[in-house]
């Protein structure tokens, strides 16, 4: 054989090995590329796990803390109409006691007037049956003012209250003493702690 022949078959030869070379060089390269692109993906792997099983307890934390704030905003809530219906009520009762103290003071003068009349009887009329029947029209206004727990204030003889009572004269006197009442002009009139009209009355000096 000859030489370039021989050259030319050794070179034929030798291109496969070459080529064979070059692939397990390219395939270890693949492999190499593939175990550190696993490598660097498996941190992030691990990252999104943790993440994912975290997810449902900041999840569940999130609910929780909006359910403390729905329950504190329903007893703010409560709280306020709690406050809101008593303040209700109280201005309630208290309309209600204003009316009726103005209906009772009303009624004041006319027992005022009854019993001057009772009181001015001439002695020869005291057993005339159209009397006794005034008197019963008295006793029942008296009634009414009990009803509504109202009480008269004669305070002669006690000392002078300037809550219930109203000065109007005074008296120069030794039988009474001084600063004590010696005389009631008009009764006052109470209801519990409240004056529906303070006692005229005179003043020992």
């Amino acid at each position: 054989m000859c030489l370039p022949c021989q050259s030319a078959g050794e070179s034929r030869v030798d291109k496969p090995e070459n080529a064979a070379t070059n692939d397990t060089h390219e395939s270890e390269t693949e492999n190499g590329a593939d175990v550190e692109g696993n490598e660097q993906a498996s941190p992030e792997g691990v990252a999104e796990g943790v993440t994912e099983a975290r997810a449902p307890e900041d999840e569940l934390e999130a609910l929780r803390t909006e359910a403390q704030k729905n329950l504190e905003g329903w007893q703010r809530t409560l709280a306020e109409f709690q406050n809101y219906k008593r303040r209700i009520e109280r201005e309630a009762r208290e309309s209600y006691q204003m009316a009726t103290f103005d209906v009772l003071k009303n009624l004041l003068p006319i027992v005022d007037d009854f019993e001057r009349a009772m009181n001015n009887v001439p002695e020869s009329l005291r057993n005339e049956a159209w009397l006794e029947g005034i008197s019963l029209i008295q006793r029942k206004f008296i009634r009414v003012l009990e009803d509504y727990d109202v009480t008269a204030v004669d305070p002669v003889g006690e000392p002078f209250d300037p809550n219930l009572h109203q000065a109007v004269g005074a008296d120069e006197t030794t039988d009474v003493e001084s600063g004590h009442v010696t005389e009631t002009l008009q009764k006052g009139y109470v209801s519990g702690d409240r004056v529906l009209r303070p006692a005229m009355v005179k003043v020992a000096r």
